[in-house]
């Protein structure tokens, strides 16, 4: 699996008013990164509307809805650490925000890494509190 996530791609100390601007934030990284188009953004918040992407854990991990893969140019992963948190509703408390864009078997390939390393919470609390970029990619081992 190729895949982009360079330290451009990570935000340390955000804040958002609601899971739709952290979706978008996420998303806007993956674009700026060249790895979707506008339409992914859309698509990624479509995919919230219709089953929750927060995985538990305080993990959300937003990514397109069947079809929005016309719109992903390159495989890439965004990540947002928020401190604060950000609801994704029902008591569920996102403090990290994975954008996902994947190319055909990538996405889920993508996914199920991330799962797995998000489903043990020692690593999902490092991510919470490392202090650095290089501490976020040496976690995530992607």
């Amino acid at each position: 699996m190729k895949c982009m996530f360079d330290e451009d791609m990570i935000v340390l100390g955000a804040e958002f008013a609601d899971k739709i601007d952290a979706m978008k934030a996420a998303g806007d990284i993956l674009l700026k990164k060249g790895c979707i188009q506008a339409e992914y953004i859309d698509a990624m918040i479509e995919r919230e509307e219709k089953v929750s992407v927060y995985i538990g854990n305080g993990v959300s991990i937003p990514h397109g809805v069947g079809g929005s893969e016309k719109y992903i140019l390159r495989s890439g992963i965004s990540f947002l650490q928020i401190p604060n948190g950000v609801s994704f509703g029902d008591e569920k408390i996102a403090y990290l925000v994975i954008g996902i864009a994947g190319i055909q078997d990538e996405h889920l390939e993508i996914l199920a890494k991330i799962a797995i390393a998000c489903s043990d919470t020692g690593k999902t609390e490092r991510l919470r509190k490392a202090k650095s970029k290089e501490e976020i990619q040496k976690i995530l081992e992607i």
